[in-house]
């Protein structure tokens, strides 16, 4: 397990290495940290590499290319459609994508400051690239062409009587999304047109945006409750409240998603969520409703949710999987991905 994490580890995390191929941070270790500390972080290393690696291909067709997230060229025709819902967009997506570099670089090197084994998975860099004009042609550890997208997020954050760490469950604001495998970056330039449905690839998208980074917003508070070491800890509590951050700018411009019927597949229907009048579908309602926590006795508050730690890292590996990012991994992928969420779920804060 931890030669397989170790591999090329140093080079994953782009660091300057000294003489001799020590990082530098490396060279100025403050202690260890407990094996369970260290289970967590890689997790979460894990989880920001693959994050990375779909932000970074939303960013080569719809974002912004710079020195700050080099690679691709852009679409024309996928960027008008993401500008449709805002025309800010190729910026938030671009520094979504560089918050995410950042996020697996620093988990990486700070667990090669305590002596610890970095996360590298570039071994599994494998699924083909999208085809269109614009894309770099290199392995991806994700697809982004075949998803299913769970929009229950949208209904879960908008309900003042339900909370999932209750059992409850949602209904998705955009049903046809879960009913089938839909792209959300144009597949070749075929997809370009016509333009409703590179508009539906891109409406899905902006769904997509918003799933993954409320993913995040509960990940990193549900972990933190098996933290030991107050500055792991500390990493946690700074690096999650960003997550939340990308999560309410992505639910507020899908809110501004075109209402339509995809012509090249007839399946998929982005509705007006606002014609029934109802709370839980309201496009403007992106601040988190006050519901149910801890327990029923208590008066509503506004919260993330679900913050529950049982099975967290678990959960989120499932999760991940039914969206349909990983379709073409292997199966080594998956076992070490499942070995580190298992080791993640299984750390217990030590007195």
């Amino acid at each position: 397990m931890r030669k397989g994490l170790a591999v090329g580890g140093a080079g994953a995390i782009g660091a300057g290495l000294l003489a001799g191929g020590i990082p530098a941070f490396a060279r100025q270790s403050n202690g260890s940290i407990t094996k369970g500390d260290a289970a967590i972080l890689r997790f979460l290393a894990a989880a920001e590499i693959i994050e990375t690696d779909l932000w970074q291909q939303y960013n080569e067709l719809g974002g912004v290319q710079d020195a700050e997230v080099p690679g691709g060229s852009g679409s024309a025709a996928y960027i008008k459609a993401l500008v449709f819902m805002d025309g800010d967009m190729p910026q938030y997506v671009h520094d979504n994508t560089d918050d995410e570099f950042t996020h697996f670089k620093f988990i990486n090197a700070y667990l090669m400051s305590k002596g610890a084994a970095p996360v590298n998975l570039d071994k599994f860099r494998t699924l083909p690239s999208s085809k269109a004009t614009g894309a770099q042609q290199i392995g991806r550890l994700t697809n982004l062409m075949q998803l299913t997208v769970d929009t229950t997020y949208w209904t879960k954050y908008r309900s003042s009587s339900k909370n999932p760490d209750f059992g409850d469950t949602f209904a998705p604001a955009i049903p046809s999304l879960l009913k089938g495998k839909f792209p959300a970056i144009p597949r070749d330039d075929n997809d370009l047109t016509p333009g409703d449905h590179i508009q539906a690839i891109a409406n899905t998208a902006a769904f997509h945006f918003a799933f993954i980074e409320q993913g995040g917003t509960s990940l990193y508070p549900s972990l933190a409750q098996r933290v030991t070491d107050p500055e792991v800890l500390r990493i946690l509590l700074s690096i999650g409240p960003t997550e939340t951050m990308h999560f309410q700018t992505w639910q507020d411009k899908a809110g501004n998603f075109k209402v339509l019927r995809d012509p090249s597949n007839p399946k998929l229907v982005f509705p007006d969520l606002n014609a029934s009048g109802s709370q839980s579908t309201q496009t403007n309602l992106i601040m988190p409703e006050p519901t149910i926590f801890l327990d029923r006795k208590f008066p509503r508050v506004s919260i993330i949710r679900p913050t529950e730690t049982q099975g967290a890292a678990m959960g989120a590996v499932k999760a991940l999987s039914d969206d349909g990012l990983f379709i073409g991994q292997s199966p080594e992928f998956f076992a070490l991905l499942t070995q580190l969420a298992r080791e993640a779920d299984a750390a217990r804060r030590e007195s």
